[in-house]
């Protein structure tokens, strides 16, 4: 981990109604400080052909959930940005996954104390070689079984959008 690396606060993020029209605008510390303005977002699922999920570790420098396991990609849309556009951009920078086939899933609002998202989530099946960048702490393929028991477990170490998106499209 790099002392010094952190997330941009000044980051411009769109705020967005629940049909994903652009209403204005917000920095990522408004967007992440409690004021639930809600802000897209965009996650992959990276399946292999095995039937395992890739997991990303958050890493302890995140202003959200650090140190935790999340989705393989996630990540805002930039103002300005299309969805797709901002899958391939994030699946790129946060893997090095260029060569994918984006399955949509349904999208859907999740709420935490912090934030509130309009999440859009796809999955694919992947077999290439994965390349966790700085924007992670690594990552890797887990189960199904797994994931049950780490879900289940008293002190699950899996975000909690993650846990509640996973049992939502998978389960």
């Amino acid at each position: 981990m790099i002392a010094t690396q952190k997330d941009n606060g000044e980051e411009l993020f769109p705020i967005v109604d629940e049909a994903g029209h652009v209403i204005g605008s917000a920095s990522r510390a408004v967007c992440h400080g409690g004021s639930h303005l809600l802000h897209p977002v965009v996650h992959l699922h990276v399946f292999n052909s095995q039937g395992d999920l890739y997991l990303q570790r958050r890493p302890l420098w995140k202003d959200i959930q650090p140190g935790k396991w999340d989705t393989a990609v996630g990540g805002h849309i930039d103002f300005g940005e299309g969805i797709e556009e901002a899958l391939r951009r994030e699946a790129s920078e946060e893997l090095g996954i260029e060569d994918f086939v984006p399955e949509p899933l349904p999208s859907y609002v999740f709420e935490s104390d912090r934030e509130r998202e309009l999440v859009y989530p796809f999955r694919t099946i992947f077999e290439g070689p994965i390349y966790p960048s700085a924007e992670t702490a690594g990552g890797r393929f887990w189960s199904a079984q797994e994931l049950a028991e780490v879900i289940s477990s008293p002190s699950p170490q899996l975000t909690p959008n993650f846990m509640s998106e996973y049992q939502r499209l998978f389960l």
